[in-house]
């Protein structure tokens, strides 16, 4: 009935609080004062937990200040100085803009946009530096481990694309390989594997995924996913990233040879052979077979990852290594809707 669905008691009882405040104070005049009308049904806990509530900050007016300011509208991408403020939404300030005249706020066009359960992103995001698997973090956060898997993944979209661009200096390039995985899906195009099993074939079979790892001496990092390890898709990745002034070092794969002899870059050939690890006492690929063993090791908690999520895997992993010790649940906030903060990043 109308009347029991307007007692506050009920609401209170029913439903979450801030839910119910934010569908009240939308409410039209009348209905908000027949309800105002029924606050003497409340007993003393009630009002207690009432005055309580509405004293309390809401939960996204940390993250408001959190998260860098809109640079240009998402909608039109006019600049930031045709965005008006227009009031406030669920503890978050709206703009509306002069161009489109459409609303936004700074969470529009982001991953991130429309997802409940603010409080629990920051204990999220803490998950996500820890590395936790998906039903620990639910555990952590006191969510559904469907709802954490989802948002693993939307926390991490803008994260894979944050890459670097360019690089300088001494540079290596090396690959490694991922078992190719059909995890989570009903229908393989093979028998099923336990807990990531083992490959069908030795080596670099066809069920083996390429991801080629770039890094330089100053600590700028960037991978590719392959389709396949061939002159041409190294050159199409390596191409727009390695500067031409640079030394390129690698092994002695002849993928690597053929780009730097069509782009005329400088390129060092290291085995991994003792004694032959390190030439001129400065061109080795060291730093990237390091970066591939902490890569491999951080992802064997996971027990295989599905193919088509291991570039979120790849750009997570990134983030780590980007701000190492100094990541804060903040920065992974700031990752998360695509606008980290320049001077953290360094890109």
């Amino acid at each position: 009935p109308l009347k029991k669905r307007l007692c506050p008691r009920y609401v209170l009882e029913s439903y979450p609080i801030g839910r119910c405040l934010e569908r009240y104070l939308l409410m039209d005049a009348h209905t908000f004062q027949h309800w105002l009308g029924q606050l003497t049904q409340l007993n003393t806990r009630q009002k207690n937990l009432l005055r309580c509530r509405l004293q309390k900050r809401p939960q996204q007016d940390a993250l408001h200040n959190t998260l860098p300011a809109l640079q240009a509208c998402p909608h039109c991408a006019a600049s930031a100085a045709q965005l008006a403020p227009w009031g406030w939404s669920r503890g978050l300030r709206r703009y509306r803009c002069r161009e489109c005249c459409r609303t936004c706020n700074v969470l529009t066009a982001t991953p991130l946009a429309r997802l409940r359960q603010v409080e629990c992103w920051p204990n999220y995001a803490q998950a996500l530096i820890e590395g936790l698997t998906v039903r620990e973090a639910a555990r952590r956060c006191g969510i559904s481990k469907n709802t954490a898997f989802r948002w693993r993944h939307r926390f991490l979209a803008r994260v894979a694309e944050h890459s670097d661009r360019r690089e300088t200096g001494i540079i290596e390039a090396d690959e490694t390989f991922f078992l190719e995985s059909f995890k989570g899906q009903r229908r393989l195009p093979r028998p099923s594997r336990k807990r990531g099993g083992v490959g069908t074939t030795r080596g670099t079979g066809p069920d083996q995924i390429p991801v080629m790892v770039v890094r330089d001496r100053a600590g700028h990092t960037a991978d590719f996913q392959l389709k396949k390890l061939d002159a041409r898709h190294v050159r199409e990745a390596l191409q727009p990233l390695v500067d031409r002034e640079s030394v390129l070092c690698t092994d002695g794969a002849g993928v690597y040879a053929a780009f730097a002899r069509d782009c005329g870059i400088t390129h060092w050939v290291v085995h991994a052979k003792p004694g032959q690890r390190v030439r001129a006492g400065a061109f080795h690929i060291q730093n990237v077979n390091a970066y591939h063993s902490r890569l491999k090791r951080w992802m064997g908690r996971f027990h295989g990852v599905a193919t088509k999520y291991l570039v979120n895997y790849l750009g997570w992993r990134r983030m780590l290594e980007r701000y190492a010790k100094e990541i804060q649940p903040v920065h992974c906030l700031q990752e998360a809707v695509g606008r980290p903060m320049q001077h953290a990043t360094g890109t």
